[in-house]
């Protein structure tokens, strides 16, 4: 059986690795460690198809020793005790190295199992993840080991492997492989920082590759077909949907309705609608809040219009929703003002409800359960002055005017009828 494209081409040295300057340029920490023969235990952070095998294969090599894989979505606590095993025996006389990859499947005792091995020098662990490893490790073994972060490759790091794959292509095919200009870039962009991908895009549209005048040849709309939506990073509940919840709501607050609009249009390419829609309802409050304050019912009647008619014409008041949040003046006023009450209940700074406001069969006691609440809408401008806050936060400021013209009017309303600056 003829091995994958993308494993048969996989680097054997630093060099060879695409992308990943940061931690494999002359004089990183990474390749300095690795080029020294490290025995450090390592946890390699990243997206698919970034080089964290590559690099564990290279660790092994250089440290001389017995390189084990496990994948945590299918190992068990048996699995672990079988490689220890191997450690100082024929099978393994230089020590182990265990590549366990996926290691956020790995609940509690599992990754407690190994850690008895990393301190007695037996086993050398490289786990990989693709989610954030200070949630989804052991704070344990975190501390026994580096963590280094992998990024996506860019389109012009991973274009050079397009070409090395595409050239491997080209010397096993039974005809001349030829392919349209501009098609190694196409599919570097569109792996999405996956160069595991791309090799993969690559050995697939070759063994599809059209006769054509005595040719075979690969179009760029084949590679289009090929790789449509690849580029995009979405696991639900992961990093990234994350990552793009966060970018979308900043983008919001930002008044950049491009940005906006770009990372609205990457949940609706997952099929997504729930995530966005929060965003762009909080964003209503949280950061367009007394500013604009219809913007709350028309974020609202978007939303529900967009969950009624489904996707893809859901596309059409959600982006609405997005570029009027985005073009919408600001004001944190809101989100400013429950904070700090907040702030103050959580602190034990409340007291007792001022009587004139407690319910009036409150006082069943039989002293005097008059109120004296002064009804405002019994005065002129229906405003009368007396006290709302607890004794102990008399004259405590939670809520500060914005400095929009929304808010300013109102201010300026109160402070005709009041009759003082508020």
């Amino acid at each position: 059986m003829q091995r994958p494209l993308a494993d048969e081409i996989r680097p054997k040295t630093l060099d060879e690795v695409v992308g990943q300057k940061h931690l494999l340029a002359p004089g990183a920490v990474l390749r300095r460690l690795i080029e020294g023969g490290t025995e450090a235990n390592m946890v390699f952070y990243g997206p698919s198809g970034t080089g964290k095998t590559t690099i564990a294969n290279i660790v092994a090599e250089r440290t001389h020793k017995a390189l084990y894989r496990l994948n945590a979505t299918t190992a068990s606590l048996q699995d672990v005790k079988d490689v220890i095993a191997d450690a100082g025996t024929l099978l393994a006389p230089g020590g182990v190295l265990l590549y366990l990859d996926e290691i956020q499947y790995f609940n509690k005792k599992q990754q407690q199992s190994l850690l008895e091995f990393m301190e007695n020098g037996k086993l050398t662990l490289i786990a990989s993840t693709t989610e954030n490893p200070y949630f989804y490790v052991y704070s344990a073994l975190l501390s026994r080991s580096t963590v280094f972060e992998f990024k996506a490759v860019s389109p012009e790091e991973a274009e050079p492997a397009v070409l090395r794959a595409l050239n491997i292509e080209k010397e096993r095919a039974p005809l001349p492989l030829m392919w349209e200009e501009g098609l190694p870039l196409q599919i570097a962009t569109a792996c999405g920082g996956d160069v595991r991908k791309a090799v993969n895009a690559v050995e697939l549209l070759s063994s599809a590759a059209q006769p054509k005048k005595g040719e075979l040849f690969i179009s760029r709309e084949d590679a289009a077909q090929v790789s449509q939506r690849s580029a995009m990073r979405y696991d639900k509940g992961g990093d990234a949907m994350y990552d793009i919840a966060s970018a979308l709501m900043k983008s919001l607050r930002g008044s950049d309705p491009d940005a906006a609009l770009h990372y609205l249009a990457r949940f609706l390419e997952a099929g997504d609608l729930v995530t966005p829609c929060r965003r762009l309802l909080c964003s209503a409050s949280e950061d367009v809040g007394l500013a604009y304050p219809q913007a709350v019912a028309i974020v609202k009647a978007c939303v529900d219009t967009a969950m009624q008619l489904g996707l893809p014409e859901a596309q059409l008041p959600l982006a609405q929703a997005a570029v009027l949040l985005a073009t919408a003046p600001k004001s944190n006023s809101v989100t400013e003002g429950i904070g700090r009450a907040r702030a103050d209940v959580r602190a034990g700074r409340t007291g007792d409800v001022p009587r004139q406001l407690q319910n009036v069969h409150a006082d069943t006691t039989g002293f005097d359960n008059r109120q004296h609440y002064l009804y405002p809408h019994g005065f002129p401008g229906h405003w009368v002055d007396q006290q709302y806050l607890p004794d102990a936060l008399r004259g405590v400021k939670y809520y500060e005017w914005g400095e929009n013209k929304t808010e300013q009017a109102a201010k300026a309303y109160w402070e005709k009828l009041k009759g003082k600056e508020l």
